[in-house]
């Protein structure tokens, strides 16, 4: 039977259970293991085998943790009226730093090797330039524009295998004729009560929580893609260990001119 779908088969030393296979060259379809089984079911045919029911108890599938937390995430942006978009991972070297005032240190972004455009030459390492390409792209709608982007962007990491990582990030953007600081704010602080962590402002201090308690609070930061003085890192603790886990404020009048949003 394997024969006559041009494999090269024959017993197993290592084993009298096993058959040896070999795939031609001419069978470019073959990818797999699974894909030979595949072969021998539809040549025996399928109704030929016998039924059973499993040995083992069925199991029903759950998703993993952090698509959980994004579609907690991502329910909540748009419960409070944002609107989700879906730009392109990659970009331009330039719209992942220069644009944004940041600087590539060589061991951040993964470069393509031979890009065909210059719109796409890494994997973006932000969700903010898909976000302000987006906002361009439709400045002749009403404002004010509130869309957000639960996804992954990449970074380099030679300790893996693969050489990269995915980090899954959330992001959002306000488009008005305002700053929309507070908007953004206020968005933020709703995310993080859904997810239950409390607001700690300076004269509460982390002195009184308890170890197990998630809280959150932002404190000022000199970000160059941000308006000196209108920026913030958001800072969780969790288990008495404390994060930085993102920054927000009013973007750079240069980031904006870039971007063709001044």
């Amino acid at each position: 039977m394997l024969r006559r779908m041009s494999y090269t088969a024959s017993p197993s030393r290592a084993s009298p259970n096993l058959i040896d296979v070999q795939v031609p060259p001419t069978r470019a379809d073959v990818l797999h293991q699974a894909d030979i089984m595949e072969d021998v079911a539809i040549a025996y045919g399928f109704n030929r085998l016998p039924r059973s029911f499993p040995s083992k108890s069925g199991t029903v599938a759950q998703p993993l943790m952090i698509n959980k937390l994004s579609d907690i995430v991502r329910l909540e942006a748009a419960m409070a009226g944002w609107s989700e978009v879906m730009p392109l991972i990659l970009c331009s070297h330039d719209e992942n730093f220069a644009w944004l005032n940041r600087k590539d240190d060589g061991n951040t972004a993964v470069k393509l090797a031979n890009p065909k455009t210059l719109e796409y030459q890494v994997i973006r390492t932000s969700l903010l330039p898909g976000l302000l390409k987006t906002i361009r792209e439709n400045k002749h709608h009403s404002v004010p524009i509130k869309i957000f982007e639960v996804s992954d962007v990449a970074f380099k990491d030679l300790s893996l295998e693969r050489k990269s990582r995915n980090e899954r990030h959330f992001a959002v953007a306000w488009y008005g004729k305002n700053s929309g600081f507070e908007v953004v704010h206020g968005l933020m602080d709703r995310i993080m009560l859904m997810l239950k962590s409390a607001f700690v402002i300076r004269e509460e201090g982390l002195d009184g929580l308890g170890k197990g308690d998630a809280s959150y609070w932002i404190s000022e930061v000199n970000d160059p893609t941000f308006l000196l003085g209108h920026a913030a890192t958001i800072h969780v603790r969790i288990n008495g260990q404390d994060n930085v886990i993102g920054v927000f404020g009013i973007l750079h009048p240069s980031v904006l001119e870039k971007f063709d949003l001044k």
